[in-house]
Formats: C-alpha cells, sequence, structure tokens
C-alpha cells in the first residue's frame, strides 16, 4: 500500500444511466468489472438491484426476474462466481428477516431458497446487522441484533454472538444450516461489525477475523476464528488500533484487511450541539491490517483534516467493494446533522487504488506499414492507462538539453498531444462509452540481432539481418548475392524468426517486415479472435545459429535458434552492426571473398574475415555523436501513454540528453511531451516494445519485451479471412489472397507448429513445420499433420498455424492463425 501521503483518491465526476438514490445500510458485491448494489434505507428501504460498470463508468438496472425479495437493509450479502446469496436485514421498521435468496447474476434471476434446519438446535432467528462471509461452499453467519417484542413496533433489541454455517451445493441452490461448535472465548454479542475471511498463501488453515461493532457501545475488538479447528482467538497485534467503531466497512486485498469509516466516539471536538446528540460521530479514518504480520497501519487518521475535498468525507453504513486492487465506496450516511434530525446521505463514488497494477502482457503486433505499427496487449483491470515505449538499435539524435524541460510529476495527467483519442488519461474517470470487446488481430514478432543459417544443401547462403544496428561509421558491410535460387527462395529476412522458409538475401532487402498482420483464433468450423500474452511476439535478444543436415529438412522444418552458440556466431555477436563496411576494401571483393568461402566451407576463412571485421569496426570512430547504447544497456522511448490496450505507433519521444528513459517510475506522472521531440519510424527497422498499466499508485512494472520490425515497400500482405473446417482426411485450411499484393502472387506457404523439446523449455518460441507450398489458397492438413502439433496454451489452448503470400520480391507478412481446442493436450481434432 502507498504511504499515507501518497493516498491517491479519486472520485468519479462522470456516469451514465440510471444512479440509484443516495442511501445507508445497502450492500455491494463484484463480479469481475461490475459492482452490484442491493438494499439500504433513505425515505424507506429500496428494493431495486443497481449495477455499476468501473470500466464504462456506466449505471444499470438488470431486468430481474423470478422470487424477487423484497427491500432489505443491513442485510447478509456475498458471492459465489456469478451468484449471490441475500440473507436477513430489516424489510421494515422493528420487523427483520431471516430468509434466504439466490440470484444468478448471468440471468437476472431470483429464487427463494430454503435450507434444512441444523440437525440439533433452530436456525438462525431473523435479525440484522449480521456478518454473512463466504469462504469455499460455505457461508458463515455471526452475530447481528434481533427484536424480541413480537410486536414490530415496539422494538425491544437483542445484540447477538450465535455462529451458524450454511453449506452450498455446486452452481445453484444450498444443503442447509448446522451450528459448528467451536473452542475458546466466544466473542462478546454485537451488531454492525464486519468479518473477512483470509488465508496465508501456502500455510493452510482459513481464518475470519471479526472487527469493531456495537453492543450498546462501538468496539475496537479483533477476533480471529480458525475455519479448521473452529477455534476462537484474540490476536496479539501491533500498531494504532482504530478507533471503536460500528457501521463500517472491511475489505479485503492480498495480505491487508482494510478499515474504512463507521461511527466512532466524538472526543470531545468543538461543538455547536449538545453532548447527547455528538457522542459519536461518523469518521472518514482509513486503516489496515496486515493478516500476516497482525500489525495495524494508520493511512488516514480520524483527526486529519481534509480543507481540499481530495478523499471520501466522513460516512457510516456506507458500501465498499474490492475489484482488483482497488476499492470503491459508495454512498452512506454523513452523522455530521443529526442534532439537526437531518440525516444526510451522500451521493458520492469514490476509489482509491490500493497497489500498483501488475504488468501487462506482452505487445502483440496487429498489423506493420512501412513506418508504423498497430499493437495492443491485454487488458488490465482497474487501471487508467499505459505507458508504451519502445527502442531500437537504430542510432538517433540525442534531444538537447533545452529542448525537454524537467518533467513535473504529479499524479497521472492528460497528455495534451496525444495520438489520437486512446492516448489521454483523466485525473477522474470520465469514460462513458460503452465497453467494447476488442477483436485486434495479432501478428508475430522478429529478431534484429544477427541470424546465421547454414546447410549441407550447396545452395544455401549466408544472410545478415542486422540492419536496424547500422551506425554511419562503425560498420562494415557484406554485400550478398541471389545464387541459384530455388522454387521456395525469399528475400524477406524478418520471417526466419518466425520459421519461414529462407535462403536468400538481395543486397537491397537485407532487412525486412515483420510477420505481422492478424492473428486468427479458429475454432472448428469458425474464426473468433482472442487475446494471448505472448504468441504475438517473439522474446529474443540474442544471436543465434540455425544448422540444417538435409535438403529436405530446409524444405519442410523452420527450428527454432539452437541453444549453444558456435564460434561464428560469438563473432557475430561481437559485432552488432548490420552493414559492414571495411576501409580500402570495396563491397564487390568483399562478396567475392565470402563467395568463396560458401563453396568451401572454409572456417579458417570466416574467422579471418570476422577478425578483419572486428579490426576496422575498433579502429573507426564515428564522426557524428549520436545517441549510441552501451553493452547491455538499453535506452527506452516513450511513444505515450494510452487509454486503451491498443495503440497506432508511427512516432516515439527522444531521450532527453543524458537520460535513460523519460518516464520515472513510482508514484508520478509521466512528462509534458510537449517539451520533447519527436522521432518517425524508419522502414526496414526492428523495434523492441514493452508497456506498463498506470493507476493512482503510479506505474506498475513493464511487461516482457517484443520485437518488430517495420517493412519494406514493395512486399504483399498478409493472407486473409482464414477458415478451417473439418473432412475426412483431417482439415480444410482456406484463406484469401493479399488486399496489397504489390505485384503477382508466385505462392503461399502454410506452416505448423508442431511439438519439440525446445518449446518445452520456452513456449514462447514456436517451431513450425511447412505443411503447404503451391498457387492455391487452400491446402489439406492431414491427421498424420495434426498428430504431431504443438497446442499452444499462452492463453486458450490452440493449434497454431502461418500462412503467407510471396511476391517477386519475397515473402511478405504472415497470417497467424489460432484453432481452438478446448482444454484437450492430446487430441487436436476434438
Amino acid at each position: 500500500m502507498a504511504a499515507p501521503s501518497l493516498l491517491n483518491w479519486r472520485r468519479v465526476s462522470s456516469f451514465t444511466g440510471p444512479v440509484p438514490r443516495a442511501r445507508h445500510g445497502h450492500r455491494a458485491v463484484a463480479i469481475r468489472e461490475l459492482m452490484i448494489i442491493f438494499g439500504g434505507g433513505n425515505e424507506g428501504i429500496a428494493d431495486e438491484l443497481h449495477v455499476y460498470n468501473t470500466v464504462t463508468n456506466q449505471w444499470f438496472l438488470p431486468a430481474v426476474r423470478g422470487d424477487i425479495p423484497p427491500g432489505c437493509a443491513a442485510h447478509g450479502f456475498v458471492c459465489d462466481g456469478t451468484r449471490i446469496l441475500v440473507f436477513g436485514g430489516m424489510v421494515e421498521y422493528g420487523r427483520y428477516s431471516n430468509e434466504l435468496y439466490e440470484l444468478q447474476a448471468s440471468r437476472w434471476l431470483w429464487k427463494k431458497v430454503k435450507p434444512h434446519p441444523p440437525s440439533s438446535g433452530l436456525p438462525p432467528c431473523p435479525r440484522l446487522g449480521h456478518s454473512f462471509s463466504l469462504y469455499g461452499n460455505k457461508c458463515y453467519l455471526f452475530g447481528g441484533l434481533a427484536n424480541e417484542s413480537e410486536d414490530s413496533n415496539n422494538n425491544v433489541p437483542r445484540y447477538l454472538n450465535d455462529f451458524y454455517e450454511l453449506e452450498l451445493q455446486h452452481g445453484s441452490g444450498v444443503v442447509g444450516w448446522s451450528i459448528p461448535v467451536t473452542k475458546g472465548i466466544v466473542p462478546s454479542p454485537r451488531e454492525s461489525h464486519t468479518a473477512v475471511i483470509y488465508c496465508k498463501k501456502d500455510s493452510g488453515s482459513p481464518k475470519m477475523y471479526v472487527f469493531g461493532g456495537m453492543c450498546g457501545a462501538r468496539l475496537d475488538d479483533l477476533w480471529q476464528l480458525d475455519l479448521e479447528t473452529m477455534s476462537w482467538s484474540k490476536p496479539e497485534t501491533k500498531g494504532t488500533v482504530p478507533l471503536p467503531r460500528s457501521l463500517h466497512t472491511a475489505s479485503v486485498i492480498g495480505n491487508k484487511m482494510y478499515i474504512f469509516g463507521g461511527w466512532v466516539p466524538h472526543k470531545g471536538e468543538n461543538i455547536e450541539t449538545s453532548p447527547h446528540d455528538c457522542e459519536w460521530r461518523c469518521t472518514s479514518s482509513f486503516s489496515y491490517l496486515n493478516l500476516d504480520t497482525a500489525e495495524w497501519t494508520t493511512l488516514v487518521s480520524d483527526s486529519q483534516e481534509d480543507k481540499k475535498n481530495s478523499r471520501p468525507r466522513p460516512r457510516a453504513g456506507h458500501c465498499a467493494v474490492a475489484i482488483g486492487t482497488r476499492l470503491y465506496f459508495w454512498s452512506g450516511r454523513d452523522g455530521y446533522k443529526k442534532a439537526l434530525n437531518s440525516q444526510v446521505c451522500c451521493k458520492d463514488l469514490w476509489y482509491l487504488d490500493t497497489e500498483k497494477p501488475p504488468a501487462p502482457s506482452q505487445v502483440q503486433l496487429i498489423k506493420a506499414t512501412t513506418n508504423s505499427f498497430h499493437v495492443k496487449w491485454d487488458e488490465v483491470p482497474t487501471v487508467e492507462g499505459y505507458l508504451l515505449q519502445l527502442n531500437t538499435d537504430l542510432p538517433y539524435q540525442a534531444a538537447s538539453s533545452d529542448s525537454s524541460a524537467a518533467p513535473n510529476m504529479q499524479g497521472v495527467r492528460m497528455d495534451p498531444h496525444r495520438q489520437g483519442s486512446n492516448s489521454t488519461i483523466p485525473n477522474s474517470v470520465s469514460d462513458n462509452s460503452a465497453k467494447t470487446e476488442h477483436t485486434a488481430l495479432k501478428g508475430t514478432s522478429v529478431k534484429n540481432r544477427p541470424d546465421l543459417k547454414t546447410s549441407s544443401d550447396s545452395n544455401a547462403t549466408l544472410h545478415s539481418s542486422l540492419a536496424a544496428n547500422a551506425s554511419n561509421h562503425n560498420s562494415c558491410v557484406v554485400d550478398v548475392l541471389r545464387k541459384n535460387e530455388g522454387p521456395h527462395t525469399s528475400a524477406y529476412i524478418g520471417v526466419l524468426s518466425s520459421c519461414l522458409d529462407l535462403r536468400t538475401v538481395v543486397p537491397e532487402t537485407s532487412v525486412s517486415s515483420s510477420v505481422s498482420s492478424a492473428q486468427t483464433m479458429v475454432t472448428q468450423q469458425t474464426i473468433k479472435t482472442e487475446s494471448s500474452s505472448t504468441n504475438g511476439a517473439v522474446v529474443k535478444d540474442e544471436t543465434s545459429l540455425t544448422t540444417f543436415s538435409t535438403k529436405s529438412e530446409v524444405d519442410e522444418t523452420c527450428a527454432l535458434p539452437a541453444t549453444k552458440i558456435s564460434r561464428v556466431e560469438a563473432h557475430a555477436t561481437a559485432m552488432p552492426f548490420s552493414v559492414w563496411r571495411i576501409p580500402g576494401i570495396s563491397s564487390a571483393k568483399i562478396t567475392e571473398f565470402l563467395l568463396v568461402v560458401f563453396e568451401s566451407r572454409n572456417k579458417p576463412a570466416w574467422n579471418e574475415f570476422f577478425l578483419i571485421c572486428s579490426f576496422w569496426s575498433k579502429k573507426e570512430t564515428p564522426s557524428n555523436p549520436v545517441a549510441t547504447m552501451k553493452a547491455g544497456e538499453r535506452q527506452w522511448c516513450d511513444v505515450g501513454i494510452f487509454k486503451n490496450n491498443t495503440a497506432l505507433v508511427s512516432q516515439f519521444y527522444l531521450l532527453p540528453k543524458g537520460k535513460q528513459s523519460i518516464s520515472k517510475i513510482g508514484n508520478a506522472d509521466v512528462p509534458d511531451y510537449s517539451l520533447l521531440k519527436k522521432q518517425d519510424l524508419v522502414p526496414g527497422t526492428g523495434y523492441r516494445f514493452r508497456v506498463a498499466a498506470i493507476n493512482g499508485c503510479g506505474i506498475g512494472p513493464f511487461s516482457k519485451i517484443s520485437e518488430f520490425k517495420t517493412c519494406i515497400p514493395g512486399f504483399p500482405g498478409a493472407p486473409s479471412a482464414v477458415r478451417i473446417s473439418k473432412n475426412v482426411e483431417g482439415i480444410h485450411l482456406s484463406w484469401e489472397p493479399p488486399t496489397s499484393p504489390s505485384g503477382n502472387i508466385l505462392e503461399y506457404s502454410a506452416y505448423l507448429a508442431i511439438r519439440t523439446a525446445q518449446i518445452q523449455d520456452n513456449p514462447s518460441q514456436l517451431v513450425f513445420m511447412r505443411i503447404y507450398c503451391g498457387l492455391k489458397t487452400s491446402c489439406i492438413v492431414t491427421a498424420g499433420q495434426l498428430a504431431n502439433a504443438h497446442i499452444d496454451y499462452t492463453s486458450r489452448p490452440a493449434i497454431v498455424f502461418r500462412i503467407s503470400a510471396k511476391n517477386e520480391k519475397g515473402y511478405g507478412p504472415a497470417t497467424q492463425v489460432r484453432w481452438l481446442q478446448g482444454n484437450n493436450k492430446k487430441a487436436p481434432l476434438n
């Protein structure tokens, strides 16, 4: 949790839909991003069910049906998956309930349920202000307030400390009540207390914690019940215990129990009303108990003033609900005007992030062009935006110090120079648009480090995809001639990392676009899109050497980079340059030399050549100062802040001179991008991406790194409209030609991800086997081929295909297809 001084409360100031009237005594639970509120009272008891969507900031009234319960207040309210249980509460003044209702939220269907009574003893009596807590398939009922009088107009209160267990049936319905036999001293009778259940990681026994409440006077005691041994105890705590209170809320996030608000002793502040009327008051104090260490921490004290209205004002009888690591608070009553007989209910909705957000999934490629990327990543719940960064080995001019003033960072701000409507971060939630299901398609990524591929086939040719690392002078050049091009050769280098067949490189196209376009998920007869954390990118930082032993292996299998680095590869790694130049030696001579090496397989000649390159690269010094990267060090530049989980990237902000990064990680804002210079993306260049989520606690950890390359003009687009259907031989795979062929399509290639030992070690690095090459836009994948398919579990289980087209220039980006398989690891066709 952030330090007390860094709490960043947010008031939701803009929302749509029918807002429920202010109230107190209501209850709330969360189902995913939905906050569901029921009951409560203010000039009558409310009987509506209200739902607030925390993503779209929209209130709505679901059309409920079935055995709709009467309105109630101070009731029990728990959520088990998508069903909600309501027990007890006050249905009118002096009349309490002990009825149990179940709501199936997936259908908004109410049902009155009748649990069996305990085998010994009576079922729970009608009550209000009790606690009702869920753990596993059981609910635990403790305490509350009953009316001893049979006349509802003559209320005779009786505080309770009885304890019941309610067993639930799976999915729907209940079994019955039981009265567990407990050990130890039982907590004193009380109502309007709180009870939460917490189980420490890897330590087994769940425990219920009861705090505070009312029994003629407010209480501040903490009780613990071990639900395995049914033993009550009073744990010894450290730190400052919150003031005695009732009608507060307790919420568990992680290993912390957060206590907010409630009625507390007045403590004798200066008041204008009589002491009797102000003996108790509402509070906005905020504390948490670390349930692992039993230590209290005060975040907002009772005496702490809030002159700027920067946090919720004092209240009691409100509701609190945890969605992810974010706490929401809504309504409740303000006790300051009790002496005037004017109990005012709060109308405001607030939230507080208790932790920094987790790292998002890897950045995934939707589409690559010559000078832009369309990327996406999986959504992170309850965040206010995302910081997208990139870096590249391509030298760029550092921004001068006067062009980038030191950023002023004080919480997340709106980006005044946004890239489209996505790159904005509000100070409060104000997006009224309904949430849309993203069907953006993902692609695959490529490396931009050296890839050396040797083969026993005499037609094999060295290729280097190092152009992204080029420097003006500190470099050497290798011109590789096209030699004996076979029917499956390609000048398209980027697809090497995507395991497509490559053999030749012409000098003009030594760097290629990434395998991008659409990644589509296919399940049986239809195509569905799906979000994935790793399939859209290959994370690879080291150079690699791929060796094929036979011609058929080159034609049929796309193997992953070998884990062992050869001598040749080690030299290449030491030379992070994509275009090699040796002073005094022409590129024609270098080419002639290389061809001799290729024909002779002369390893000493190779070593000599790399030593020459190393010598001249060390001897030369750059004539123009550029922002270069030290070994093992990466300079990350901001692309921008984006509100949603997609971005169109065509530029990035240059680093201020002497800076290693722009954004400061912590409870701080991003810089003012209007003060920074921009740089456009360059065709045929590799870029690394990472993304971090932002909430009120600051910028969270970054995702794993993804790499993509911009396209080179002239290559064909990716095939589209992929369809999969079953037939007697296996499956029928078909596709549509690229919408932008950039010439005549010469052939298509289709690939299948197959099982290998390397995939088990690194599931994100897929190994592909070519299953088709030809002019037709369809092929048959046999049952025998599918038997060797790898089931990818990086998101939903699926078999992965890739399809690409080739024109006169070479292969273009591939379409990656995920054929969903359910949960069966061994039967691809099931």
